[in-house]
């Protein structure tokens, strides 16, 4: 099942909140720690009287601070967009969801409140919050003054805005309906929406959807100078006292707010009169324009009354604080009980609960994003310190990424090179590293130097290697990361940065050697695209792999991606799908998956397949209806190196996507290496990869 759910509208005023109070409510019965998070939030929790934090957290009496709640306020998203920072956004979103799912058994995720400019952004970024935290979405909508048809057009561009993106929705549900239309609107959502999505019409219910006192008095920034404890009056409409008192009383109904300079004391006394008449309905409360105060006499003869409605002082015109009142948004808060429990009861009232619940409990998320893919390795790495040792201190990418992987205490580092030329770098680079965290060595300096030239000698004398040339290779910065890694001195190694790849992995071959059953050294890159992570093999070892290898390679690969939460599902590649190619090529591969079948019957492996075939589900199905495989491959074998290498620099350059590797596999101990070109992030990941193999 799901960790969590995510609660999503596009547009303002929807009633989010209603839901989220209702599926907190319903799962809090279910399942025993239930959290509640809301990525981006408009106020502060206990800045504000309507953080919707400090409702959910009140009202249920969740534990936890209610800085672990949210990741960012509204102000700092739209400021880090207009940075061009918006992967730190995800990030830290991705984080503080993590950590209150590892300490609760659910999560529901409440998206942005579409309160002010930028609605298209905080619509891709509920997308891609949704996404990248692997969770279905229960899509809310505003049925307010909308046609049913058009409520259904809207509410059916929302849905696939989600599922383009491949983000399931659970269910809709539209609110504030009105009454009358409310059959028409479910038979247009029987016949016109997925039937896989549920949907809910909630009618609009005034004491949910009208301010109360409180809320208007906020938005106009008055001063309540009578009645203050009856602040939570809803308020159903509001009239101007500017005409003669006969027409003001003509106009009353239940729950007005009226709004009239604060010179006009015979409508203050005649409202307060009204008020308390069997005669009138309720009056809301009242609002003193101008910055006018009643005279003393009149103030004086409130003050003796047992019931005053809140009476609230503004500073302006009556024009402008009536329209600040037309635009004044209700809110569920805190202290404002009664709210809340109409919003649960309106819940559970209109919305099919018992099949929400089913939907929710059952769903089984697929995939994974790019972002929670590195997330989770890094995370990995963290929770098992391993020691790496890094060769090349020559280099300037390599110490950037050593001072991130130490300032953020992913691993133990050992770092070859003259240390005062490393902290010349440092000084240079203006980086925040304090080098006596990690260990620098100068491999011919250094008091094991003579003991691996020994060792080594011991391991290749039978290969013709003699003292002096063990002596030679030993202050090879390869050889002497290499032999750290052999004696057990370093958990891995990460190297290639400015060396070829033959000369990272030779050490590796003559003397850490393969694992058991294992005859070929392979490698993998985890290819990050836009929506989900496959691991590309072998594009960085072997030139012309036989049938053999291939099968080994793709077994090999499938393990990597098992031990990475990748679910192998292997497609062969070759220039030809299934039964309708020939060639010398095309059985090389055709032989390769039918040894695969047999030594490992356990793997859902299809081959010969084209890539389009193995990744897109629409070719699949129509070149291989009947595969498992076809559509939705992971683990992509290609046939030789020239195929592989080029395709997956293609697919990095031409996508974006980031490519994390090569990965080297089959080794007894993990030796991994660079290309030339590398990145800082490319090395970064390349550690935290090599420390998650060194945990196996």
């Amino acid at each position: 099942m799901t960790r969590g759910v995510f609660i999503a509208t596009t547009d303002q005023s929807s009633g989010k909140s209603l839901a989220a109070l209702g599926l907190m409510n319903l799962l809090s019965g279910k399942i025993k720690k239930v959290a509640y998070f809301k990525p981006i939030v408009k106020h502060l929790p206990n800045q504000s009287t309507n953080s919707h934090i400090d409702t959910i957290t009140s009202f249920f009496g969740l534990p936890g601070r209610k800085e672990d709640m949210y990741a960012f306020t509204r102000e700092e998203v739209m400021k880090l967009r207009s940075e061009g920072n918006e992967s730190k956004i995800i990030d830290l979103v991705i984080a503080k969801y993590k950590k209150l799912e590892e300490s609760n058994d659910f999560v529901i995720v409440e998206g942005t409140d579409f309160e002010g400019d930028g609605n298209t952004f905080e619509m891709e970024l509920n997308v891609e919050i949704s996404k990248n935290l692997g969770l279905p979405v229960i899509l809310v909508i505003n049925g307010d003054k909308r046609t049913p048809d058009e409520i259904v057009n809207y509410l059916l561009s929302s849905i696939n805005g989600f599922v383009d993106k491949d983000v399931q929705v659970l269910a809709s549900v539209i609110n504030k309906v009105e009454p009358f239309q409310i059959d028409s609107l479910k038979q247009l959502c029987k016949h016109r929406l997925p039937k896989e999505v549920l949907y809910s019409c909630i009618p609009f219910n005034k004491d949910l959807g009208n301010p109360t006192m409180k809320e208007i008095t906020e938005a106009v920034g008055g001063n309540v100078l009578f009645g203050k404890h009856l602040s939570s009056n809803l308020v159903n409409k509001y009239i101007v006292g500017a005409m003669q008192l006969r027409n003001l009383l003509h106009r009353l109904e239940d729950n007005t707010l009226i709004v009239t300079p604060g010179d006009r004391g015979d409508i203050i006394l005649a409202a307060l009169q009204a008020n308390i008449s069997k005669n009138y309905p309720k009056v809301a409360g009242m609002l003193l324009t101008g910055g006018l105060l009643p005279e003393e006499p009149i103030v004086k003869l409130i003050e003796g009354l047992e019931t005053v409605f809140p009476i609230v002082w503004v500073t302006t015109g009556t024009f402008e604080t009536v329209t600040k009142v037309s635009n004044t948004r209700s809110h569920i808060y805190a202290d404002n009980l009664h709210k809340i429990e109409i919003a649960i009861a309106e819940f559970d009232k209109y919305v099919d609960t018992t099949s929400i619940e089913s939907k929710i409990l059952n769903y089984q998320p697929e995939g994974i994003t790019p972002r929670m893919f590195q997330y989770q390795l890094v995370k990995r790495a963290v929770s098992n310190k391993k020691h790496i040792v890094l060769p090349e201190g020559d280099d300037d990418r390599i110490i950037i990424a050593a001072s991130r992987l130490i300032n953020q205490g992913i691993v133990e580092l050992t770092i070859l090179g003259r240390r005062e030329d490393i902290a010349n770098t440092v000084k240079r680079l203006n980086l925040n590293f304090d080098l006596n965290k990690v260990n620098i060595v100068n491999p011919k300096e250094s008091e094991n130097y003579n003991r691996y030239v020994e060792q080594l000698f011991e391991l290749r004398k039978s290969k013709n290697v003699n003292m002096e040339m063990a002596r030679d290779l030993m202050s090879d910065v390869s050889y002497f990361g290499t032999m750290m890694v052999y004696l057990g001195e370093a958990d891995g190694m990460v190297s290639g940065a400015n060396h070829t790849t033959q000369h990272t992995i030779r050490p590796a071959l003559q003397f850490v050697k393969t694992k058991p059953g294992v005859n070929t050294v392979s490698s993998i890159f985890f290819m990050c695209l836009p929506d989900r992570v496959s691991v590309f093999g072998d594009c960085a070892v072997n030139p012309n792999p036989t049938s053999e290898q291939l099968a080994e390679i793709a077994i090999s690969s499938a393990e990597s991606s098992k031990m990475f939460g990748i679910e192998p599902k292997i497609a062969m590649l070759s220039y030809s799908s299934g039964s309708s190619g020939q060639g010398e090529d095309v059985e090389k591969v055709r032989a390769a998956t039918e040894i695969i079948k047999k030594i490992r019957p356990d793997l859902e492996v299809e081959g010969p397949i084209q890539y389009d075939a193995a990744v897109d589900p629409n070719v699949g199905r129509q070149k291989l209806p009947n595969s498992k495989v076809a559509g939705q491959a992971s683990v992509l074998i290609f046939p030789d190196l020239n195929t592989g290498n080029n395709t997956y620099k293609a697919v990095q350059r031409e996508t974006g996507a980031l490519a994390i590797g090569p990965m080297l596999q089959g080794l007894n101990k993990p030796v991994n290496d660079l290309s030339r070109g590398c990145t800082v992030d490319d090395i970064f990941n390349t550690v935290v990869i090599t420390a998650i193999q060194a945990q196996q």
